[in-house]
């Protein structure tokens, strides 16, 4: 934990209880602050009282006498309309912070010989592939890094930091709208493109709210942007010309004069004035497709960025087990390879697992997001057949009709056993092996909490299917624990 203590001895609230709000009661507590907790969720409420913190319905709450309000990331700011508790403080003149900014000033007010170094990545796709990466890369390479924020455990909830650290955060749109003081040593900004709108007006704010990542950045500090989209290429421009910093585009589809980018899977680095040669990355088994090359690119700026060598950076690169949920290969049965998607929560995810294979049996569905999945139309050949689960189930039937076989099956366990009946045939009678792919293009709320129990849930029907199967191998079947 990483205690924090610019609130000691005054009153703070903090609303929303899960894993970034318990972790921030915990930090500020060991600050010295005094902590008023709340949660709409009784279970939540109920966990933070058997750890002793103090629950206040904030309703009720003397908003006047807080210091601030640590607002979960989840709970709307300005979008579609601030939330009640964003309504009282704002009343009240307090100020509204989030985790993220909490981290930020206890690093500022650490003496200077023990900040630890930050790498910050945000970007519409990738983040969370790209921040295990890049954890993965540093670990390799002999540093102390610790991964977290919008993966895996909640930043104030890793270990105490001290100047040899490096901290590697992923940081949504949300998080970085609470955010303000956040100095990353290096900031990456993926891509940008529609998402979050509900959250954010509409894309200029969400833009805003991306950048917000760059914002106290300086001499001496490294911005990385990939500029394969036009609100990429707009932010490289605008702080190229600020000229406060190094900056580094990275692109997978075009060649450049400085920056690092990778063309058909091979890796360059151009930053230094020459074009460097650096690996083959479609030898790389956890970093198929070129949105994968994209986060390679990013991962091996910032890498170099903090003193990794080349030789290191690559090898890292190159052993890069994967990241769970996203584009991960969990099991083969017979001549089936079943890849887990389940991270692809909306329309560009999905179009990058969608492009990284020639033909697939597609599973997708859940609670759609605005547009449909007319969007994919031009890789609806590639779709040997999809199976549509969860709400979005028959909107998207309609817009496959008469372009691709398709059936409505309701759950991911039926979808996964008709899937594999239908693949199994074909790799029979062709030759060869067959796909299916479980990359949803949709949020995961109409059946499961989040993306990670939903791809539990695909997983979990991979495995019971084997079990049945006389073809399967066990060795092939990769579960959770064995991952780590």
């Amino acid at each position: 934990m990483i205690p924090v203590g610019c609130f000691e001895d005054q009153t703070v609230a903090v609303f929303g209880l899960a894993r970034s709000g318990l972790a921030a009661a915990r930090a500020l507590k060991a600050g010295g602050a005094r902590v008023v907790a709340w949660d709409e969720n009784e279970p939540a409420r109920a966990t933070a009282a058997a750890e002793g913190f103090n629950l206040v319905d904030l309703k009720t709450a003397d908003w006047p006498a807080l210091s601030a309000l640590v607002l979960s990331p989840g709970v709307p700011l300005t979008h579609p309309a601030p939330h009640w508790t964003v309504q009282k403080a704002r009343a009240a003149g307090v100020e509204i912070v989030g985790d993220i900014e909490l981290f930020a000033r206890a690093v500022a007010a650490a003496p200077a010989h023990k900040r630890p170094r930050i790498v910050a990545i945000t970007g519409t796709n990738g983040k969370s592939t790209t921040t295990a990466l890049i954890g993965h890369v540093l670990a390799r390479a002999g540093r102390d890094v610790r991964v977290g924020g919008n993966i895996g455990v909640g930043v104030l909830g890793l270990e105490p930091m001290h100047g040899g650290a490096v901290y590697v955060l992923e940081l949504s749109s949300y998080q970085l709208d609470l955010t303000s003081s956040l100095k990353p040593d290096v900031a990456i900004v993926l891509n940008i493109t529609p998402d979050h709108l509900d959250r954010h007006g509409d894309m200029d704010g969400y833009a805003a709210a991306k950048r917000r990542v760059l914002l106290n950045q300086g001499k001496g500090d490294t911005a990385v942007i990939g500029v394969d989209d036009a609100w990429g290429q707009r932010i490289c421009t605008e702080i190229t010309a600020a000229n406060r910093r190094t900056i580094w585009p990275i692109s997978a589809r075009k060649a450049m004069g400085r920056g690092v980018y990778a063309l058909q899977g091979t890796l360059y680095d151009a930053t230094d004035g020459r074009v460097t040669e650096l690996a083959d990355l479609t030898k790389a088994r956890s970093l198929p497709g070129r949105h994968n090359w994209q986060n390679a690119a990013a991962a091996y700026a910032a890498a170099r960025a903090l003193g990794v060598s080349q030789a290191e950076t690559v090898d890292g690169l190159m052993t890069f087990p994967g990241l769970a949920h996203r584009m991960e290969t969990i099991g083969t049965i017979g001549a089936v390879r079943f890849v887990n998607d389940s991270k692809a929560t909306n329309i560009d995810a999905a179009r990058q697992a969608m492009s990284a294979y020639p033909r697939f049996y597609w599973i997708a569905g859940g609670r759609p997001k605005a547009g449909g999945i007319e969007c994919l139309a031009d890789l609806f050949p590639r779709v040997a057949k999809a199976y549509l689960v969860g709400e979005a189930s028959e909107a998207f039937a309609r817009t496959l009709d008469g372009k691709t076989p398709c059936a409505e099956v309701v759950t991911i366990e039926a979808a996964v056993r008709a899937a594999f009946a239908d693949a199994r045939a074909e790799a029979k009678a062709l030759g060869g092996d067959s796909i299916v792919l479980f990359s949803p293009a949709c949020a995961s709320f109409d059946q499961y909490s989040d993306f990670e129990a939903r791809g539990e849930a695909f997983r979990a029907a991979v495995h019971a299917l084997a079990q049945v199967d006389g073809t399967a191998d066990s060795s092939k079947i990769e579960s959770r624990e064995a991952r780590g």
